[in-house]
């Protein structure tokens, strides 16, 4: 049975399904899960799933409590494998390259700490001044744990920008590096950014790295099923993708894709895993998973450990649910776009600011959109305080949550448009940032 008679759809004539399911409001009461009186703005941070993915996640937990040996050991694997087969052909890549890891961060720490770094002390990360706070702070350790092999350089954005002046700013970075006598050895970058959720122009970054031979780590914690990733074309040398944010996938689970020219510099998983195989001549150790014909590298990640796995099985039934009843990635993708942008224009319009975007509109060319806040320079000093209070009073008087944060001498704030919401939840949020900064301005925050 496909989904179409799983699931009631609401776009009919005469009782007669006419085309994939209309968005807004009702697809939000009929399939998903949300509070009626809760307003989700900010779908960007922790994703949400409709209905039918929840109850095939259940099905998989039940499966694994009705019979936990015979499920982890030997169903699941093949589960996991029809995952690993649906989510590659979404990014158009071989199937023996795409695995899942918990999260973004997770995608990226495996390669940071994999990485061998030269005995010379030479090796330099790059990376944008706009990553994921986790990310940085993993650059951080992996300076700190490898005590002088490698060092990083911060490249700074300064938005709005044209994705020219980004490659500018990275093609400069190199040469910096390189005149200081280092050498760029790895570069870490965005599809869309966290804060301020622009979308980074990965694809010409990705190049620029082949050309500079430096590996290119992409982390696409925002990017799968909110932008159209053709990973095959792009080809980049690492790139993690949270299937939990925008591709209606349950929570924590990210594809991890690394071609197979670069599969045998992932040595380990995080924690090591059953599947790694020592260099070096050793003591053969027991494996007390059942034999498997895969390669190293997907058997390095298909166990490590015992947690609940449920979430990389759905993939395939997301996907599967984006398809038959929202009508396929490119129809959601254009949707969203267009929601995102003139979503946000009609908040800037009520709230009398701008929304962050370049010329050639790049910027948002995505699901999420940048307003800039009507809130007085005198409050930069408080920044934190305001931007804690507005967030509280948010979710305690108005039942909603939009990210906020300070860029650039700016309160901003970042909405997300998904197939659920519709133009009139902009513009309440419009009126009700407006309502929220002109207490703030009025000092309420301080009370």
């Amino acid at each position: 049975m496909g989904l179409t008679q799983e699931l009631p759809l609401r776009e009919k004539t005469d009782g007669v399904q006419t085309g994939p399911v209309k968005f807004g409001h009702e697809l939000k009461e009929e399939q998903f899960l949300f509070d009626p009186s809760y307003r989700n703005l900010n779908h960007g941070s922790f994703g949400t799933i409709p209905r039918f993915v929840q109850a095939k996640l259940r099905s998989f937990q039940d499966r694994a409590e009705a019979r936990p040996d015979p499920f982890i050991r030997y169903e699941y694997p093949k589960l996991l494998d029809e995952s690993r087969e649906a989510v590659a052909k979404l990014l158009r890549v071989p199937t023996e390259t795409a695995v899942f890891v918990p999260n973004a961060t997770a995608g990226v720490n495996t390669v940071l700490r994999n990485i061998v770094w030269n005995a010379d002390g030479k090796d330099e990360i790059l990376y944008f001044d706009t990553i994921y706070g986790g990310c940085a702070r993993t650059i951080d350790y992996v300076i700190e744990d490898r005590q002088g092999l490698v060092s990083s350089r911060c490249i700074t954005l300064a938005y709005p920008c044209e994705d020219a002046a980004v490659l500018e700013a990275f093609e400069s970075a190199v040469q910096a590096s390189k005149d200081a006598g280092k050498r760029p050895r790895l570069c870490l970058f965005d599809v869309v950014s966290s804060l301020p959720g622009v979308r980074f122009p990965f694809e010409d970054v990705t190049a620029a790295c082949r050309k500079a031979s430096i590996l290119s780590l992409i982390d696409g914690a925002q990017g799968i099923g909110m932008v159209d990733l053709d990973l095959g074309a792009v080809d980049p040398d690492f790139f993690v993708s949270n299937c939990h944010k925008w591709l209606h996938v349950p929570r924590g689970c990210a594809v991890f894709y690394v071609p197979l020219r670069n599969q045998p510099l992932i040595r380990s998983t995080l924690p090591t895993s059953h599947g790694f195989v020592p260099r070096a001549a050793g003591e053969k150790r027991f494996n007390p998973l059942p034999p498997s014909a895969k390669s190293e590298f997907v058997n390095n990640f298909e166990f490590v450990g015992t947690v609940d796995n449920s979430p990389y099985l759905c993939v395939k039934d997301g996907i599967k649910w984006r398809e038959e009843v929202l009508g396929g990635e490119k129809r959601i993708i254009d949707a969203l776009t267009a929601l995102a942008r003139e979503g946000g224009q009609k908040v800037a319009d009520i709230l009398g600011t701008e929304v962050l975007d370049n010329a050639s509109q790049s910027l948002t060319r995505c699901s999420m959109v940048n307003v800039a806040l009507p809130l007085p320079e005198s409050l930069e000093s408080d920044k934190s305080d305001v931007i804690n209070w507005i967030l509280r009073t948010l979710i305690d008087e108005y039942k909603t949550f939009v990210a906020l944060y300070f860029y650039r001498g700016r309160f901003w704030a970042r909405l997300s448009a998904q197939v659920y919401l519709e133009l009139d939840d902009f513009e309440w949020a419009g009126q009700t940032l407006k309502t929220v900064c002109e207490r703030a301005a009025k000092g309420e925050y301080k009370q």
